[in-house]
């Protein structure tokens, strides 16, 4: 009985479908240099961008963003809204980096950190820390997943302890892999907020100024 019952154990072991294996990185610039490798025929787009905010602590604000996210290769992303209330700048200004991976080793050091598992996903860990102090900016933490290398979760840790945590979904449009959704968690000191993002009205492979990516 018991020579039975472990053969079963081990025959239901064996039927398990094996662990997908990750092969880890050299270093961040091999990270980002795989997701710069997406869609490798996809020139430029637009995109309309709506984002709804919540304030937390202020619950009578809920301010509505619109605005256009230009994308030109290699390495450019920009999205410009229409207007932006003047406690929101600073957050407006995420999405570009959160945007455009090519950017991100201009002004700082980035470093593989190693993998870790969320929703059962793998994720290659990415750390950035300014390549000149930031007395705000303490540093900023990248999840990439590790089979498609798409950049599915941004965190900003700020030296007031405050961090902003931002998620990203895709979708498939005209063939090439696009951003679809964002979902943003900011608590940092005196703003509470959560954000929604939604991207629309894709027009891929089309003139895209240089211009536009000069915004200040």
């Amino acid at each position: 009985m018991r020579r039975t019952l472990a053969l079963a154990v081990l025959f239901c072991a064996a039927a398990l479908p094996a662990a997908a294996s990750v092969e880890e990185p050299a270093n961040g610039h091999a990270v980002i240099q795989r997701m710069l490798a997406i869609n490798p025929a996809l020139r430029t787009y637009s995109a309309h961008v709506h984002v709804a905010v919540h304030m937390l602590n202020f619950p009578y604000l809920s301010p509505r963003l619109d605005g256009t996210s230009y994308y030109r290769r290699p390495g450019g992303y920009v999205v410009i809204f229409d207007s932006v209330p003047f406690y929101l700048r600073g957050f407006s200004k995420l999405f570009d980096n959160m945007g455009d991976a090519g950017s991100w080793e201009r002004d700082q050091n980035v470093d593989f950190v190693g993998t870790r598992t969320r929703d059962g996903r793998t994720l290659f860990l990415l750390r950035m820390t300014k390549k000149i102090h930031s007395d705000i900016l303490d540093h900023t933490d990248a999840y990439i997943d590790a089979q498609t290398y798409r950049l599915v979760r941004m965190v900003w840790h700020y030296t007031s302890g405050g961090t902003i945590v931002m998620t990203q979904s895709y979708r498939t449009q005209d063939g090439f892999t696009v951003p679809a959704a964002q979902h943003a968690n900011i608590d940092i000191p005196h703003v509470h907020a959560v954000g929604d993002a939604v991207y629309a009205d894709y027009r891929v492979n089309v003139p895209v100024k240089a211009s536009v990516f000069n915004k200040s």
